[in-house]
């Protein structure tokens, strides 16, 4: 077993508030993971994601790969110490690249050829290969090397998909193993079929990972199929191991998460709306570049904590957007991350005291609707 150790506290239905103890610290689960692509999450820095209790974040381990490169994170010790982040990681394989890198790549039974999107370079990226990438990164959770299906691709692709991930899912293991102790994360996929879902999920707990993922959904299917399969499976996985949904981000799509008894999930979401004007507050999302606020003295959120909504009012963020300065996109990118962990917060409070199912029709409520102009 690699090291991580898992506690489940208490559950309301499926919903779990546990707790995951890694090497760089404890994490309280549910909870969200902002994602740091290249070894930064975008505008913010360690010590802003501190401040607003980011418990744990995702970098990429292909891209990291390409730059700065393996020699440089030895050179510096590792992944936490390049970045200055002393708190948990999770890298993911580069699986995900096998989706959304298309041009160039080619599939084969050994691993996959892949043009990086910097320069145009081809790399074969086997299962061993990401091992001993993210073994070099030294994150506290490594994800097994798998093949996400386009669910447009069809059925036999899919097929395929869970084939590969299940061999893949072994070498990986196998591989870590061998050459390191972190804890390690098996990957089910399957896409949009019930049938596939099962035997990846039968297939891949055979094995002993740490933990398990729910991949190959959020990649473009209606939200409705999305919820399906996590409602199929999620209660399915094994009840004493964390769960991990890949590529969840949304309120009101963590809360149906969690009640199908996910743990941990990632995105862009609070960092890229941030970037594109949005705010997300309990009420909702809502565009700070509309000119309603332009004279508007109060802050994103009356109630909130976060160093925006104590200093800047709704006048002066819309201004900075309306402007294109940075420092806009800074300030809410501040404020959407300090939501998405207090969210976090809330959602554990819920389970522990019984309310979740209330608090889940709430979120739900507040972002049925589209983002407004207030």
């Amino acid at each position: 077993m690699g090291s991580l150790r898992f506690e489940v506290l208490k559950t309301v239905g499926n919903a779990r508030r546990g707790r995951m103890y890694l090497p760089h610290g404890i994490v309280e689960t549910p909870t969200f993971m902002p994602v740091g692509t290249n070894a930064n999450v975008k505008l913010v820095t360690p010590h802003i994601l501190k401040e607003n209790n980011v418990q744990i974040i995702l970098s990429n381990a292909f891209h990291l790969y390409l730059k700065p490169g393996l020699d440089v994170i030895r050179e510096f010790g590792g992944l936490h110490n390049f970045m200055n982040w002393d708190r948990p990681i999770l890298t993911d394989s580069g699986g995900f690249q096998v989706f959304s890198l298309k041009k160039g790549q080619k599939i084969t039974d050994d691993g996959v050829w892949i043009m990086s999107p910097i320069d145009g370079s081809k790399h074969y990226i086997t299962p061993e290969l990401s091992m001993e990438i993210q073994a070099t990164l030294g994150s506290d959770i490594v994800m097994a090397f798998d093949y996400c299906a386009d669910p447009k691709d069809g059925y036999d692709e899919a097929k395929r998909s869970v084939k590969l991930t299940t061999k893949w899912a072994k070498r990986s293991l196998e591989h870590l193993r061998r050459i390191s102790h972190q804890a390690i994360f098996g990957i089910i996929q399957g896409a949009i079929y019930e049938d596939l879902r099962e035997i990846s999920l039968k297939e891949i707990t055979e094995f002993d990972f740490d933990g398990f993922a729910i991949g190959g959904l959020s990649v473009g299917e209606p939200r409705e199929v999305t919820l399906k399969m996590v409602e199929f499976i999620g209660p399915k996985m094994p009840p004493d191991k964390p769960r991990y949904f890949m590529g969840g981000g949304s309120p009101d799509l963590l809360v149906d998460l969690v009640a199908s008894g996910v743990d941990i999930f990632d995105s862009v979401f609070p960092t890229r709306v941030a970037r594109h004007g949005l705010a997300v507050t309990w009420n909702g999302k809502f565009n700070i570049r509309s000119a309603r606020y332009k004279y508007d003295k109060t802050p994103i959120d009356e109630n909130c904590t976060c160093y925006t909504c104590r200093n800047f009012s709704k006048g002066y963020i819309r201004h900075l957007f309306d402007r294109e300065e940075v420092l806009g996109q800074i300030l809410l990118t501040i404020h959407d991350i300090h939501f998405m962990m207090e969210f976090g917060e809330k959602m554990r409070e819920s389970i522990e005291n019984g309310t979740f199912y209330e608090f889940r029709e709430k979120v739900k409520k507040a972002y049925e609707k589209p983002a407004s102009e207030g």
